[in-house]
């Protein structure tokens, strides 16, 4: 009788030790010590987020490139949090924080409302038409549907200019067109004229940019329109040398311009975290609100369509319903100071 109860306790005693380890053998790890890996991971994404600066802009721009669609990181974010609560990890959990704060600290603040209209609001509208639209007086019709101020497009063909011209008339009868961009208005323009904005390596005719002065609220505003170079993705990364050239340029007009007041409306072929429109981003306000995700218009990943603005602040952000062109319009309220 004795033997079988030792026994028996042995065998209990042997079955116990390995859980009580913590090790194999059947036995469970802590949750603390489990998802190191994710949590390794994790604290990495942090620092990509909150030191996106830091990331070399060569080889292939990789800075540029990772800043182009720095908002897509709530993607891996939500993965992490998702393996994390799969493991059982609390060490996962906790360290999933990191990445999760940083990403609100640089975005969330792009989900609130925007804030209140003022009387001497500036409601604009930004849109790349497209040289390949077939329906341009179809777009501008939908565009003076909003009823904004002003409407900014880009990519305007001679041969497509008439129709925007006759659609946009009758609500519109202040505009001007050099180049490729223009500018309709309901308040009339003066100090019309071209801004140069060509790189040095383009050498055939090029004029995407113009400014032009409008009065709202008893003051002139400078409203300048553009159309930066273009950039492209590939195996060897982001090229946007022009592009960045073309900002450069942009930028210095912008700081010589006399008046207090500044808007522009353009597509920039980046987005504001892109340090390659650095010499506009230091020079202007963005908007703090709405994502508003312009290309391409079948599935928007990145707003390359922009409003900015100096002395004035740039209310929320949004889109509008898709047109002829592949990119988005976009509407904002720009407030004069």
């Amino acid at each position: 009788m004795g033997e079988r109860a030792d026994g028996a306790t042995a065998v209990r005693e042997e079955q116990e030790a390995p859980a009580s380890k913590g090790g194999g053998g059947g036995g469970r790890t802590s949750p603390w010590r489990r998802g190191r890996v994710l949590a390794a991971l994790s604290a990495l994404t942090a620092l990509v987020l909150v030191g996106h600066g830091l990331v070399p802009n060569t080889p292939g721009r990789l800075g540029s490139l990772l800043e182009s669609f720095l908002p897509w990181s709530a993607v891996p974010v939500v993965v992490l949090l998702g393996l994390a609560l799969l493991r059982r990890s609390a060490l996962a959990l906790v360290a999933v924080l990191l990445p999760v704060a940083a990403w609100t600290y640089l975005f969330g603040g792009l989900l609130l409302p925007g804030p209140g209209t003022g009387p001497d609001d500036l409601v604009v509208v930004q849109h790349n038409a497209s040289d390949e639209n077939d329906d341009p007086a179809g777009t501008a019709r939908s565009l003076a549907a909003a009823g904004p101020d002003l409407i900014a497009l880009e990519e305007l063909l001679p041969e497509a200019l008439p129709g925007y011209e006759k659609a946009l008339a009758a609500r519109y009868p202040h505009h001007a067109v050099r180049g490729t961009v223009g500018l309709w208005s309901k308040h009339p323009l003066t100090g019309v004229r071209a801004t140069a904005i060509k790189p040095a390596g383009i050498t055939e005719p090029w004029n995407r940019g113009l400014r032009a002065a409008v009065r709202v609220g008893g003051r002139d505003v400078a409203v300048y329109v553009a159309h930066l170079p273009s950039v492209r993705v590939g195996a060897t990364g982001l090229t946007s040398d022009r592009r960045d050239e073309s900002a450069g340029l942009l930028g210095r007009a912008i700081a010589a311009e006399p008046l207090e007041t500044v808007v522009l409306l353009g597509d920039l072929n980046g987005t504001v975290d892109d340090r390659g429109l650095d010499p506009l981003t230091s020079r202007l306000n963005v908007s703090a609100r709405g994502f508003a995700f312009s290309y391409p218009a079948a599935f928007p990943v990145a707003r390359i369509d922009q409003v900015m603005a100096r002395s004035a602040t740039v209310g929320r952000m949004r889109t509008l319903p898709a047109t002829g062109s592949d990119h988005l319009p976009v509407l904002t309220r720009v407030t004069p100071r």
